[in-house]
């Protein structure tokens, strides 16, 4: 059984209707009966029959274990997941489920990796998380060049660079409500061991289609994931960049250098949650579709030797980073109910699904090549 729980936000619709293209029936999950019930007659319209619903609210967190048994898939788009990711999570870990999401955070990937991740090798669950734009083309990418560049590796750089970004808006309010979330925490790298640093604590300029795509620092699964995937040879460094070439470019700059500052000053924190909740109020709950649908996803990876030569590099493109996000889910979803995952804990999606399926997957997702 497949359970999509946070069916009706904006990424689990979806993710939804990506399931059900699929060949798929997934439970609908969420808090409002009605509004469950009217996506799954919007689904049966696609002509594959009327997904079946059930309630359930973070709140209550006996309701969200009753969704799964042991080995059922658990797909959860509920965000932030900081704060609301918890129940879900957890349910999965208590029934040994597999378990997929759509985050993108990485104090909850850390939880994922360090907290909940032993948990889950003890109880037959395995968790595979941020398993969508956010971050399996870097966990694709990162394997290609490892696996192409021999024992040499010192340091692997993936860049996810966003162009052809407008000034409408371009992310969902539950994506913005994480972005508030995330300005008061701390992130992490990965240097011989997972080492705190906040985000945006360097800089990288990339380029992409000719112009120069300045990116900031990021936490993600690739720090935990890649240095398993190199195996005995090691990996020393492992830096994740987060850019873009429109409009974007100048608030990520910007931001790399006031928000550590602010965050310094006395009451800062939460007067900025403060201000994420009071502009939350101009932002709508979806993208401006047509803006969206011009947004181009470049990821790059490379890896380097110890004395800073590159060794191989693999770019990844796709479109719109939200249907990424579901026909992956979906893929993974289907794949994981199917054929199952390779171990229990929290698993990298190269570990989870192996190389070459997963490269199957992510290409009939929309992630290809260049």
């Amino acid at each position: 059984m497949v359970v999509l729980f946070g069916a009706t936000g904006y990424t689990g619709r979806r993710t939804a209707e990506a399931m059900v293209r699929r060949g798929l029936r997934p439970v609908l999950a969420g808090r409002s009966a009605d509004r469950l019930t009217s996506l799954a007659q919007q689904l049966a319209t696609l002509g594959f029959g009327k997904p079946a619903v059930v309630t359930a609210d973070i709140g209550d967190p006996a309701s969200v274990r009753a969704l799964i048994g042991k080995g059922d898939v658990l797909v959860s788009t509920v965000g932030p997941f900081i704060r609301l990711g918890g129940a879900a999570l957890s349910a999965a870990v208590d029934a040994g489920a597999i378990y997929l999401d759509s985050t993108g955070e990485p104090p909850f990937i850390r939880r994922v990796f360090e907290e909940f991740g032993p948990r889950a090798q003890q109880t037959g669950a395995s968790l595979i998380t941020a398993f969508g734009h956010d971050y399996v083309p870097g966990n694709l990418a990162g394997a290609l060049v490892l696996g192409s560049s021999g024992s040499a590796v010192h340091r692997v750089e993936i860049g996810y660079l966003i162009d052809g970004a407008s000034r409408a808006q371009v992310i969902s309010r539950g994506t913005f409500a994480s972005i508030v979330e995330l300005a008061t925490e701390q992130s992490f790298t990965w240097r011989a061991g997972i080492q705190p640093e906040p985000t945006g604590s360097r800089m990288r300029t990339f380029s992409v289609s000719g112009r120069d795509c300045p990116a900031v620092s990021i936490g993600s699964t690739e720090h935990y994931s890649l240095p398993r995937l190199a195996g005995r040879a090691g990996l020393r460094e492992v830096d994740v960049y987060l850019g873009s070439s429109g409009p974007a470019a100048r608030a990520l700059q910007l931001s790399s250098r006031v928000i550590p500052a602010l965050l310094a000053l006395p009451g800062a924190r939460s007067a900025v949650g403060r201000i994420g909740q009071f502009a939350m109020h101009w932002i709508a709950e979806e993208p401006d579709p047509l803006a969206l649908a011009r947004v181009t996803s470049h990821v790059v990876a490379t890896a380097y030797d110890a004395a800073g030569s590159a060794l191989a590099q693999v770019r990844l493109r796709s479109g719109d980073p939200y249907q990424l996000t579901a026909n992956l889910l979906a893929w993974g979803a289907q794949r994981a109910a199917e054929h199952g995952v390779s171990a229990p804990g929290a698993l990298g999606p190269v570990e989870a699904f192996g190389l070459q399926a997963l490269e199957t997957g992510a290409l009939q997702a929309g992630l290809s090549r260049v």
